[in-house]
């Protein structure tokens, strides 16, 4: 998976030239190797350019947004093919509001879709992409977008895909009066994507990704015997995509160390960060006054438009 931390919904206006250098890690020596994440603001005179242009010298790989409605969209992948900055192994979180040229200089360039149905759904940064990244042959990995707003739950990622893009294929099918009995995107498909897809986009499919000999153990097993739906396993990717959650992971091992184990965590003390962060909310609560407070965590919800409805057949 993917994790897109930068802000880039309609909710929230992404900061103009937002820049934040994450950090991760490859085999060879363990040598570590920096992420530019950049937030593309949607400016014609591009004052992301330096950040690229470090980038780019520096040999990093680049995480950007696009496609998102309002902002970083068509003129923005023609202003980034045109500097020579659409490099291999660009990740393009969202990628929705696109047009078909973009999403063939994404190809062609050799660059990642990162998909966060969540966020495209509820924000409204547009229609999540995956039927174009089929279409054009472009690799797909899954993201949350943020912790905050969405649920941060990989198999909630994987179902909010598949549901995006059969909805779509359902509603284009309708249009033209026509049926979908055979959806084309699977499970097994969706499943890929968060686990190889994540890993490609990454730069990390020499070590993650499969459970193959020479790569790390990093593993996730799922067991839950006295859960009601953990029963019949006839489809083990629909069954992991369709019906697991969170609560059915029984260990996960972390490039071999067992990071938690019959459904608990291990090494961490959760009472203490619980009690971090209700201080935290209790001080900005504090901060904000209860006035302020209320009304954030109630804003005001737009009056649905309802039809006047016609009285057929009656008097």
């Amino acid at each position: 998976m993917v994790d897109d931390t930068m802000c880039s919904s309609a909710v929230c206006a992404p900061a103009r030239h937002a820049v934040t250098v994450r950090g991760s890690r490859r085999l060879g020596g363990d040598r570590r190797r920096g992420t530019l994440a950049i937030d593309l603001g949607g400016d014609p005179s591009f004052p992301e350019k330096p950040a690229f242009e470090a980038a780019r010298d520096l040999g990093v790989a680049v995480t950007t947004h696009a496609g998102v409605w309002g902002t970083a969209l068509d003129q923005n992948m023609a202003v980034l093919h045109q500097h020579g900055f659409m490099r291999p192994g660009t990740v393009y979180v969202h990628g929705s509001s696109l047009g078909d040229d973009s999403y063939r200089r994404i190809a062609d360039t050799g660059g990642y879709l990162s998909i966060s149905a969540e966020s495209e759904q509820h924000a409204g940064q547009g229609y999540s992409p995956t039927h174009a990244a089929r279409a054009h042959g472009i690799p797909v990995s899954l993201s949350m977008d943020t912790s905050v707003w969405w649920s941060a739950d990989l198999f909630a990622a994987m179902r909010a895909t598949l549901a995006a893009d059969r909805s779509r294929e359902h509603a284009e099918a309708h249009a033209q009066g026509e049926t979908v009995t055979h959806t084309t995107l699977r499970a097994h498909d969706v499943l890929s994507w968060a686990t190889r897809g994540g890993a490609a986009a990454l730069g990390r499919s020499h070590d993650l990704g499969t459970i193959e000999v020479g790569k790390k153990a990093d593993l996730v097993l799922l067991k839950n015997d006295d859960s009601p739906v953990s029963f019949p396993l006839l489809n083990p990717h629909g069954h992991v995509v369709l019906q697991a959650q969170r609560s059915d992971v029984h260990t996960v091992l972390v490039n071999g160390h067992v990071a938690k184990y019959r459904h608990r965590l291990r090494g961490i003390d959760l009472r203490a960060v619980r009690h971090h962060v209700e201080n935290t909310v209790e001080h900005l609560r504090a901060q904000l006054g209860e006035s302020e407070w209320h009304k954030g965590m109630n804003p005001e919800v737009p009056r649905a438009k309802t039809i006047e409805q016609s009285r057929f057949g009656t008097e």
